[in-house]
């Protein structure tokens, strides 16, 4: 378990190290800390088909979701990229559906950390409340 934001960004860059990133190059890696504590941890998987492509924030976020993890504290998404990258437009959708409102930290490899919360990301939502 990561109690710890520092410890949280260390699971994230140890998956970013399984990221297959040969269209793009920009290997991600993500770590969600679940309400016990776990910490379940995904890396991008790209694929000729760019559509079949896998964000690491989705891929952390069904293998916590499959192995029974319903409550989350926050993510932690590590990038190659200057300024720490945020989570794309789908990803930030189903974090939204599945987690609500967490703590996002954002690092990349110099060490630049930024935390933010998830609506700052997703002002004005579409979730359940809309059917």
């Amino acid at each position: 378990m990561a109690d710890s934001i520092s410890a949280l960004i260390d699971a994230a860059l140890k998956a970013r190290a399984n990221a297959v990133a040969r269209f793009s190059g920009f290997a991600v890696g993500a770590a969600l800390q679940a309400g016990g504590g776990a910490v379940h941890s995904g890396c991008n998987v790209e694929n000729a088909s760019y559509g079949l492509s896998m964000c690491a924030e989705r891929v952390a976020l069904f293998k916590a979701v499959s192995e029974g993890a319903r409550e989350f504290r926050r993510i932690a998404i590590v990038s190659q990229s200057e300024k720490p990258a945020t989570p794309c437009g789908a990803c930030r959708q189903l974090l939204w559906e599945f987690c609500g409102d967490i703590e996002v930290v954002l690092s990349n490899l110099d060490g630049a950390t930024e935390t933010i919360q998830l609506a700052t990301l997703v002002p004005r939502p579409f979730d359940a409340s809309f059917l």
